[in-house]
């Protein structure tokens, strides 16, 4: 039985209008309407998006996903340009910037998204990213933890038992936990954050072993959100999670130390993005 958060308004709204004309305009991408994301018409309506830059296209294919898998173009070198404009024109104070994977690319874009992350910042906006794992290459690390992002996110997605069911091979749960370990032992100060999401055939258990596993490489900041099959191209739900459980493993996130948890059937990574980074500024206040 599908249970009624299923059913999310359809996108509509003066303010939901203008931004999408704002995006198309400048052929910009947004991961809220790439991967169909359910807050689409709560975020954009309060004046907010995540921009997903580097191209429509993915070169790889998890299979929670419905992002279009392969068929790679260039990159367009006025995306910077784009971005910043964007968020002007929308009067964004916090921009969230995401991107595909480019496995395809040498650096596998990391250069390209320093530059937009870089560009974007002129705008005076806080900057959060959510990154690919580049192949956990440290040098393509380093250009994004150098331009020093409000927020530095990279997703675990699931547990580990279940990540070459869910993940693109070229995936990992190791691998996606050493990015992270990596970005806060370069710059202890820098604010990171992973999802993880349910219904994936994962037991509560292993949700809290991967809790402790973000919080061992220094994750800041996770959230927890119902995966919602976007289509019959990717994987099927084996679990609508109730409330209470939502509920139950925000709880545990907090005990395990977490500065700050979202947790529910429609969160996504990007869900109040901006209370989350004020709350770990808050955190990062009290002395802990």
């Amino acid at each position: 039985m599908r249970p009624e958060y299923v059913k999310v308004k359809i996108p509509g709204g003066e303010n939901y209008l203008r931004i999408k004309d704002t995006l198309r305009s400048r052929s910009l991408h947004t991961v809220c309407e790439e991967a169909r994301c359910p807050n689409i018409a709560e975020c954009w309506e309060s004046g907010t998006a995540t921009f997903m830059i580097m191209g429509g296209n993915c070169s790889r294919g998890c299979r929670f996903c419905s992002v279009t898998h392969g068929g790679m173009g260039p990159l367009d070198a006025m995306e910077p340009e784009k971005v910043l404009e964007s968020i002007r024109a929308m009067g964004l104070a916090y921009a969230v910037i995401t991107s595909v994977d480019r496995d395809d690319l040498p650096d596998q874009g990391a250069s390209h998204f320093a530059r937009v992350i870089r560009k974007a910042k002129e705008s005076g906006a806080l900057i959060e990213v959510l990154t690919p794992d580049f192949q956990g290459k440290k040098e393509h690390i380093d250009r994004i933890i150098g331009e020093q992002p409000a927020v530095f996110a990279h997703n675990v997605e699931t547990v580990r038992r279940l990540t070459s069911r869910v993940r693109d091979p070229r995936a990992g749960y190791g691998q996606s936990l050493d990015v992270l370990r990596y970005i806060k032992e370069k710059n202890p100060d820098q604010i990171t954050k992973s999802s993880i999401m349910l219904g994936l055939g994962e037991s509560d258990e292993e949700v809290s072993e991967t809790f402790q596993d973000m919080r061992d490489a220094g994750v800041d900041i996770v959230t927890i959100g119902q995966y919602l099959r976007p289509s019959r191209k990717q994987l099927e739900v084996v679990e609508y999670s109730s409330s209470e459980r939502f509920s139950d493993l925000e709880r545990e996130a907090y005990r395990i130390g977490f500065a700050f948890v979202a947790s529910g059937p429609l969160v996504r990574t990007s869900y109040k993005a901006a209370e989350a980074w004020a709350q770990r500024r808050l955190y990062n206040g009290r002395g802990t």
